[in-house]
């Protein structure tokens, strides 16, 4: 039997069989899929790197933002006003305070102050002033014309009959003013440090519930006296001169004022008294009535101070 016989004679494979057998690939052919593939991932790189170059132009080219999206250039139709963008690098509370600071920040003498350079200083700051506000370049206009006036005093020569006399410095006053200013300046800023209320600290509140129970106050010895003898100047008023002999019993009248309290919760002091009886009756039922306040029967109140005295009933526990 022939070879070629013998392999036309073999079956041929079937489906599942030629599915599961992968054929290897040519050494050219792998080589060829690696640098496909890294020619890909070569391309998406670069396509990232230019997607973020272009956001970060545009983000460098944008004049604003405007609802989270770069703006690049202005509306047709948008104004702005001339002093919209207006910039005050320093703020000055007067022209003292602008003249204190130009001699601070050049480290002039305060006592020998140069006219010169310091007044053109001034003067530019003005023009910068008078551009914007003329209001408030009125009073720093009438400082530079002061300054000007000292300057030109400075450059006239003295007359000889001068130079023997000792002459005032024609900066005396301004030097005056700026040392009063400063030290009010500082005296205001240590004055600042000071804590404030509602600036530096609040002050705290607290709630405290009240009992709902009254507390009635005590009664003292003195208004107890005071009550007592409004009684006895008023039982001498009606008093009569009879002589008699009468026999009083204190128990009596503590059970009479017990009676009397039973039929009402406060009974006012003075109304504990019958004035008509004179002053033995009235004194006796004040006995008595100190006596029920001893054994705890009776409680003498007040509602406050100089108010009117009430008795009543004690409560007893049950």
């Amino acid at each position: 039997m022939l070879p070629d016989d013998t392999a036309e004679a073999q079956p041929p494979a079937s489906d599942g069989e030629l599915a599961g057998v992968a054929a290897p690939l040519s050494p050219e052919l792998a080589e060829a899929a690696v640098v496909a593939d890294a020619v890909a991932a070569d391309v998406a790189v670069s396509d990232a790197a230019a997607a973020e170059a272009a956001a970060v132009t545009t983000e460098v080219a944008a004049l604003a933002r405007l609802y989270g999206e770069p703006l690049l250039k202005l509306p047709n139709d948008l104004y702005i006003p001339p002093d919209a963008l207006e910039i005050f690098l320093d703020a000055f509370e007067g022209p003292l305070d602008l003249l204190l600071y130009l001699i601070r920040k050049q480290n002039f003498n305060i006592l020998d102050i140069p006219m010169a350079q310091l007044t053109l200083q001034y003067l530019k700051y003005v023009d910068q002033i008078r551009l914007s506000n003329l209001e408030l370049a009125a009073e720093y206009l009438l400082m530079a014309a002061m300054l000007i006036e000292i300057k030109s005093r400075m450059l006239l020569p003295q007359r000889p009959s001068e130079l023997d006399i000792e002459s005032d410095d024609p900066r005396a006053e301004l030097v005056r003013r700026l040392l009063e200013y400063e030290q009010i300046k500082l005296a205001a800023y240590d004055l600042n440090t000071i804590p404030q209320l509602d600036r530096d600290f609040v002050r705290t509140q607290i709630f405290i519930e009240q009992s709902l129970v009254p507390s009635w106050p005590e009664v003292e010895a003195i208004d107890l006296q005071q009550a007592w003898l409004d009684v006895m100047k008023r039982a001498k008023l009606t008093q009569h001169h009879k002589i008699s002999r009468e026999e009083l019993s204190v128990r009596e009248h503590m059970t009479g004022i017990l009676r009397r309290l039973q039929s009402s919760r406060f009974v006012e002091f003075a109304d504990l008294f019958d004035i008509a009886g004179g002053v033995p009756v009235v004194v006796v039922n004040f006995v008595a009535l100190l006596e029920l306040a001893k054994e705890t029967l009776i409680e003498i109140t007040q509602a406050e101070p100089f108010a009117p005295i009430y008795v009543r009933l004690a409560y007893s526990p049950a």
